[in-house]
């Protein structure tokens, strides 16, 4: 009986020791498993940490980039504007240069058409109806059609009421069937260019 106890105890003892084995064997794998998670976490904490660090380093480049990107939409604006105002005053100058340019030569030609009209007023009657007389009728008119296709106008003075814009009053006279400021005679004809005064007319001005 005593050797039959004998197995008992020692079966009793080994089986304690290995439960205790067991558990030591769980508590370590919790506590490597515990261990685990905290690196785990750790690691999650670091990453979500580089995370933010790297999105706010995206965030910032890409906000200088909107900003750098905004900074030459707006000098693409501002030149495309200069070019216009640009090409806009090189046309106004060329044109300006261009009226300038035929004004000087419609006034050097004026003088010519005033020696036809003068020309023409002085031959007598009976010649008029001469090849040569006709002629220079013919050469007067195609000049005059010539100015009248450039927009070269004969300015109206005689019975039209004296404008210092139009006509260079050189002397005044009284005649009652006119009222007074009107233009009474016509010394000069003016002509103009388009919109502008080439010359304005020599006029009488009634008193």
């Amino acid at each position: 009986m005593a050797v039959e106890n004998k197995d008992i105890n020692e079966e009793a003892v080994d089986k304690g020791l290995d439960k205790e084995m067991d558990t030591e064997e769980v508590t370590e794998e919790t506590s490597e498993e515990e261990t685990a998670g905290q690196e785990t976490e750790e690691n999650a904490e670091e990453e979500k940490g580089k995370s933010g660090f790297f999105g706010k380093k995206k965030d910032k480049a890409a906000s200088k980039l909107e900003e750098k990107l905004a900074e030459l939409e707006d000098q693409r604006v501002r030149q495309l504007a200069e070019f216009e105002n640009f090409r806009k005053r090189s046309e106004k100058e060329k044109s300006q240069m261009f009226e300038i340019g035929a004004k000087t030569v419609i006034e050097k030609i004026l003088p010519v058409i005033d020696n036809f009209e003068r020309g023409l007023q002085a031959i007598p009657e009976d010649e008029k109806d001469t090849p040569f007389v006709q002629g220079v009728e013919l050469v007067y008119k195609q000049m005059m059609t010539v100015f009248d296709e450039l927009g070269v106008k004969a300015i109206e003075a005689v019975g039209k009421e004296f404008d210092p814009n139009l006509h260079n009053a050189v002397m005044t006279v009284d005649d009652d069937s006119l009222e007074s400021g009107t233009v009474a005679e016509e010394l000069q004809k003016g002509y103009s260019y388009k919109e502008s005064v080439v010359r304005h007319s020599m006029v009488k001005v009634v008193n």
